[in-house]
């Protein structure tokens, strides 16, 4: 049996938001536990499933912080290293009038950088129904070897493989190298979620049908997941696509939405024990409105991982409808 419902490796790190001024006109910020894969995972275990993360932090108190938040979320930290020659990464949120983000990173080396193949639990990844990874693991050595290493290790274990293209443009030395990256992910991943400025990078067009329909096709992703804003969520699963509409709420900050409707996915498949085959287009179109409800609930507070809504939010944003 199983252990884990989800393991994701990468990288875990603090984003500071934005949160006012002093009466000088000094600009405040408030610190947030957040990364992808880790936010991903906060969302999954605050809708009830087991999960482990695998990752480095550096041994300083931004690192502490971050460890006794996942574990406050109930997610297996055992994979998680402190590093002694980085620092953890750091990240700057700035949002305009819409609550639309972009980031500044301080990662230089990040200690999520730093970890190394024979520092990942394999245990943990064998034992897991599903593997979760994105990019931003992939920018730099020795990471990036370790997070290829994992995946094959998790291929050949016959876990679900979830992959986040996530593109930060400012973190990759060169982005012929990102958009290689991004496509060696793709080429391994069973569900992939993106967005449709990730989609223009990775295939060259916006255009949604036939953007997937070359994903579909080229690398043989199974289930393609385009995130549209408020909008909602644009899905090709095998010969059928289609658009789930969003929900409207009062949006505060983005900053944990797309993570926070992928963590909900997930925990969709995960109810189907992973099987896509088993799912009728009815049944994804119906998992796909849960995802958009929680990737919308996260809009409406402040930060990533303490935005993760939980099952009876979900359901009753899904009652509205």
């Amino acid at each position: 049996m199983l252990d884990f419902d989800i393991t994701a490796l990468g990288e875990v790190l603090v984003d500071f938001t934005p949160a006012g001024t002093l009466d000088q006109g000094n600009r405040l910020f408030e610190s947030n536990p957040g990364g992808a894969p880790a936010n991903v995972l906060a969302a999954a275990a605050k809708l009830g499933k087991k999960t482990a993360f695998l990752s480095k932090v550096g041994n300083d108190p931004f690192g502490a912080f971050l460890t006794e938040t996942l574990k406050h979320c109930g997610i297996d930290t055992q994979g998680v290293i402190a590093s002694q020659e980085a620092n953890t990464t750091l990240a700057f949120v700035h949002l305009d009038e819409a609550g639309d983000r972009s980031f500044s990173f301080y990662r230089k080396p990040g200690a999520d950088m730093m970890l190394r193949s024979d520092e990942v639990d394999g245990e943990r990844i064998r034992r897991s129904k599903i593997f979760h990874f994105g990019s931003i693991s992939m920018t730099h050595e020795p990471s990036r070897t370790a997070t290829i290493d994992a995946l094959a290790l998790a291929k050949s274990g016959g876990s679900l493989i979830t992959f986040d293209p996530n593109l930060r443009r400012s973190l990759w030395d060169d982005l012929s190298q990102a958009r290689a990256s991004m496509i060696e992910g793709l080429s391994t991943a069973d569900v992939v979620k993106l967005s449709e400025e990730e989609l223009e990078f990775i295939v060259g067009t916006k255009e949604l049908e036939r953007g997937s329909q070359y994903i579909a096709d080229t690398y043989g992703v199974k289930l393609i997941l385009i995130t549209l804003g408020e909008k909602g969520c644009y899905y090709r699963f095998g010969p059928d696509s289609g658009e789930v509409p969003g929900f409207r709420v009062s949006t505060v900050d983005t900053t944990g939405a797309g993570d926070a409707f992928f963590g909900g996915m997930l925990v969709q498949l995960l109810e189907k024990d992973g099987r896509l085959e088993q799912i009728s287009v009815t049944e994804m179109e119906r998992m796909v409105a849960f995802a958009n409800a929680a990737g919308a609930l996260a809009t409406t507070k402040k930060g990533a991982i303490p935005a993760m809504p939980d099952m009876d939010d979900i359901r009753k944003v899904l009652g509205t409808r």
